[in-house]
């Protein structure tokens, strides 16, 4: 198989969670270690996140977020069903544990959607070019649609659909987090058609669960991207118009959290604080890796570039 042009758009997630976070992700930006980023606009650096992007020219987007932290929208901060008895949203499973009772309002989500994006576009000057979902909420049902209408609703025309061709052989992930990242992407390929409808795009391949935290290397890196290209034009997924193959590596880049710095309005959760943050960034930033986008013909790039 001849090698195409591989487009890789390499995201730092979580910008605007923390200064020291912020810090990080900008410097694999300027070593060309990471290419694009997504914000957290409820994070407690989001503003420090958003002149950092403008100042050194970061493609930045909006990394949605209904699971951590506060909402922006002032209505829903009181007396919200996307909140918990704390006053905070409902977590990483605790969301999808409330969605499945059926007790979040669906009204509430594009409200708090709609001024995320709005608050985004405060913070940075213009919409977001891409928008996804924080620990992956945009796909999973009923939310999927409410968050389609609302990148229809903007012209927002990319988002991330989280399926990795690969994962299921990965025998390094922990069974339980296994199950996690199965869930998540039984709720993507149930979402592509919802995505489709409303004229949404995202990359071919989508990259990221199986090279987090610790689990992350280069030869993980290299062999990810090496395999899902393959499979991609075996399958023949790519036309024959099309000489590049576009792919996503997700990324979550940065210096620990310090403990009483950061956050969505609760304080740094756990993964923040630990030293797989900082195990990313200097993956990233490894010239192994940098040498292997070269011989494999990989270009870094935004999503205006693909």
């Amino acid at each position: 198989l001849r090698m195409p042009q591989v487009k890789l758009i390499v995201t730092g997630d979580d910008f605007g969670y923390c200064p020291r976070r912020n810090q990080g992700i900008v410097e694999c930006f300027l070593a060309g270690a990471v290419s694009n980023v997504s914000l957290l606009v409820n994070g407690s650096a989001a503003a420090d996140a958003a002149r950092l992007a403008r100042r050194h020219n970061i493609p930045i987007g909006l990394h949605a977020n209904l699971s951590e932290g506060s909402p922006v929208c002032e209505v829903l901060r009181t007396n919200s069903s996307l909140l918990n008895q704390d006053g905070f949203f409902h977590g990483k499973m605790g969301f999808r544990t409330a969605l499945s009772k059926g007790l979040l309002k669906m009204s509430e989500v594009k409200q708090e959607l709609k001024a995320q994006v709005e608050l985004f576009c405060e913070l940075t000057g213009h919409l977001p070019p891409h928008m996804d979902g924080h620990q992956h909420v945009h796909v999973l049902p009923e939310v999927r649609h409410v968050f389609a209408q609302v990148l229809e609703e903007y012209g927002i025309k990319y988002t991330r659909v989280p399926v990795e061709p690969g994962l299921h052989k990965c025998n390094w992930i922990a069974p339980s987090l296994m199950d996690f990242y199965q869930g998540v992407e039984e709720d993507s390929l149930n979402t592509v058609d919802v995505f489709t409808k409303h004229g949404i795009r995202w990359p071919d391949i989508y990259i990221g669960l199986s090279t987090m935290g610790k689990n992350m290397s280069v030869g993980n890196i290299s062999s990810a991207i090496d395999a899902a290209v393959g499979d991609f034009l075996r399958q023949g997924s790519a036309s024959s118009q099309s000489s590049s193959v576009s792919v996503e590596l997700m990324v979550h880049p940065g210096y620990p959290s310090a403990p009483d710095a950061g956050g969505c309005g609760e304080g740094p959760d756990d993964f923040s604080q630990s030293w797989e943050r900082l195990h990313e960034l200097q993956t990233l930033m490894e010239p192994e890796l940098q040498s292997h986008y070269k011989t494999r013909n990989i270009q870094l790039c935004s999503f205006k570039d693909i």
